[in-house]
């Protein structure tokens, strides 16, 4: 259990004394089965696993959950097919072409009538908040999949006031500031990848670079041209590496060969043990990560409640 990506919300340490009770909270949104006519269902479902009653674990001041779905499966090609059969049908009975109103009629119908028996997909997006320094942390790269997530909480506590990160220093300026002087912060190190966009605006030319010594000549000749830098691979203190878009998600993260042997180190007695094992180690190691992307762009904990 090692996030992949991540997406990042802030919340005040007013915010945190009230998340005590999160389990009970959250308790009263499980995730259910969909319905026969529903097309999808929304909850928290346990870290641990299905057949796993605790929906949160409480480790090193943080809180693991999980906000889960289940999807029915409906492609639109199905009903589509299905559908223009049925309206070719019923135009040859009419004797003339089916109207708008009764096209829209015929499909309701068929949804209804396919949702029953339609095949339904779990699916979850495991995060966590780090309640001594006021980070809501999603394993996504999606901003929709990461405020659906957020919404989720909200719902279940009635108010959870977190907050998008809202970056005092331009990330796409001092990334192309670290690139374009070939000198990064202390316990940075450059990845193999990077995206420069014009300073225009997204319509603008893009470059992207993959499996490339980011010091090399040509990545400089676009710097030069006028480019920004808009994602930026990067390696951390050795242990972690991730590439840091402008928009603050932390994608593609690695848990380099220092951290796995720390992990494999370990030899823990059950599904339970090994689950604490890893979040704890991870929400430590990315406290120290977020504590130097506060202090690089300026990401100051919201003070209101």
């Amino acid at each position: 259990m090692l996030f992949r990506n991540l997406s990042l919300f802030r919340f005040s340490p007013a915010v945190a004394a009230t998340l005590g009770e999160l389990e009970t909270a959250l308790d009263a949104h499980r995730l259910r089965p969909c319905g026969p006519l529903e097309l999808a269902t929304h909850g928290f479902v346990s870290p641990l696993g299905p057949l796993q009653g605790a929906l949160t674990r409480t480790l090193q001041g943080c809180v693991l959950f999980s906000a889960g779905n289940e999807d029915k499966l409906l492609p639109a090609v199905v009903i589509n097919a299905e559908l223009g059969r049925r309206i070719q049908a019923r135009a040859g009975e009419l004797g003339r072409p089916v109207g708008g109103r009764e096209r829209k009629r015929m499909k309701q119908e068929l949804i209804d009538e396919l949702l029953p028996r339609a095949f339904a997909r779990p699916s979850q997006l495991p995060g966590y908040l780090d309640l001594a320094q006021g980070w809501a942390v999603l394993d996504t790269a999606s901003r929709k999949a990461a405020e659906a997530a957020i919404s989720g909480l909200r719902e279940a506590l009635g108010s959870f006031p977190a907050l998008p990160l809202a970056a005092e220093r331009a990330p796409r300026l001092v990334m192309t500031e670290w690139l374009t002087a070939r000198r990064l912060p202390e316990g940075l190190e450059l990845g193999d990848e990077c995206e420069l966009r014009e300073a225009t605006g997204n319509a603008g030319a893009i470059a992207r670079c993959r499996r490339q010594a980011l010091e090399a000549d040509e990545v400089q000749e676009h710097l030069r041209a006028g480019k920004q830098v808009t994602q930026l691979g990067l390696v951390f203190d050795g242990r972690l590496a991730f590439v840091l878009g402008e928009d603050l998600v932390l994608r593609r993260l690695k848990f380099l060969d220092v951290i796995q042997e720390e992990l494999n180190q370990q030899a823990p007695d059950s599904v339970e043990a090994e689950l604490d094992a890893r979040f704890a180690l991870m929400a430590l190691e990315l406290r120290r990560v977020f504590d130097k992307l506060d202090t690089w762009f300026g990401l100051p904990r919201p003070q209101d409640a």
